[in-house]
């Protein structure tokens, strides 16, 4: 087991990373809940996956009840927490109740909001299936649901109890959403770690056919970076955590206009990071190599360098009501060299017009 340690106080937890450690579950579980019941929720692509699992809980003492939902990006609604709070009023579920989220980011965040708001708050122990949960959506304490107006603008800061990551989960992963998650992988190496950046562009292969090493290694890192930025700024309170939506702006416009789906989180990221590159390059902030090397790495990936044929003006809209902007700006997270990315909130709106022309319509 390789531990990364998030240090947030009394909210403080670890991570876990394993391989092949089903029974370890239990253990993991019961060293951080006094209680004697566990709420179990997934989605019906993980149902194999459900009866070990539940198995290492109840082994380690808990009563185990579980919720299976379709899967995709619709299940992150309040209608469908609203139903996992029917499930939690049958079962009379007091603050002791561990909510397990087993699953992607939909997972997490949906069981992860639910958890925030029952009863004030439910320790919740996160188990993400996929790579982007893995290094990114199930670390942190970010949950919430979308609204029709955008996406993620429901939601609260809930920190998890611990997050149990086992890596050979990843190897039964569609290819497409194991790719997705490369996304924020090499987000991690633009805004942070240069060195990152390198060791990714030197290891492609091994991380593109899921090395077992490679792959652990690539979590670890991911974790370790993220939780240094957490540590900082838990409740994006300074302005330093925002450095964690570099290419999100323009993500979250793609995913709303082109319809929660459409395209996975990951891909509207790739995207979302050329454009935001460019955006640095029109302002005279990097080289164009900077925009090369990632466009290079994410091609080599399988991951998408452009938005479709949405128009701008709708993009624009949505990009409005980011949770980024203050009084009315639009803020971007820009790079200024690889490694490093700042905040700016005087990105003119058709300087945004001119990154998107080439590419889509308006």
């Amino acid at each position: 087991m390789h531990t990364v340690r998030v240090h947030l106080g009394e909210r403080s937890y670890d991570i876990a990373i394993v391989r092949e450690d089903v029974a370890g579950l239990g253990r993991f579980s019961r060293e951080r809940s006094a209680g004697s019941r566990a709420f179990l929720v997934t989605d019906e692509r993980l149902a194999a996956h459900v009866p070990p699992l539940a198995a290492s809980l109840e082994s380690a003492g808990f009563q185990v009840a579980t919720a299976v939902l379709p899967s995709g990006e619709a299940q992150k609604s309040l209608g469908t927490a609203s139903s996992l709070y029917d499930r939690l009023a049958e079962m009379r579920a007091d603050r002791r109740m561990l909510v397990v989220a087993l699953g992607g980011g939909v997972i997490g965040d949906l069981a992860g909001f639910v958890a925030a708001t029952w009863n004030r708050g439910l320790p919740l122990l996160m188990v993400p299936t996929t790579l982007l949960a893995m290094v990114d959506s199930s670390v942190g304490g970010k949950v919430g649901v979308n609204h029709p107006k955008g996406k993620n603008l429901i939601g609260a800061f809930h920190q998890p109890a611990g997050v149990w990551i086992d890596t050979s989960l990843l190897t039964t992963l569609p290819d497409r959403e194991y790719r997705s998650g490369l996304a924020e992988v090499v987000k991690y190496g633009v805004i942070l770690d240069a060195d990152f950046f390198a060791w990714l562009e030197a290891n492609r292969e091994a991380v593109l056919c899921r090395d077992a090493e490679a792959v652990s290694h690539v979590v670890a890192r991911c974790c370790r970076l993220k939780a240094d930025v957490v540590e900082q700024d838990e409740r994006e309170l300074t302005g330093l955590r925002a450095v964690l939506n570099y290419g999100h702006t323009f993500a979250h416009a793609f995913e709303t206009v082109g319809g929660y789906g459409s395209w996975l989180h990951g891909e509207a990221v790739a995207a979302g990071m050329v454009c935001a590159s460019r955006l640095a390059e029109r302002r005279g902030l990097i080289p164009g190599e900077v925009t090369q090397r990632q466009m290079s790495l994410l091609r080599d990936f399988g991951l998408p360098m452009a938005p479709l044929a949405w128009p701008a003006d709708e993009l624009l809209s949505v990009m409005r009501s980011d949770k980024k902007n203050v009084a009315g700006r639009l803020r971007f997270v820009l790079p200024t060299q690889l490694g490093e990315v700042k905040l700016f909130d005087d990105v003119p709106e058709a300087d945004v017009r001119e990154v998107l022309r080439p590419v889509v319509g308006g």
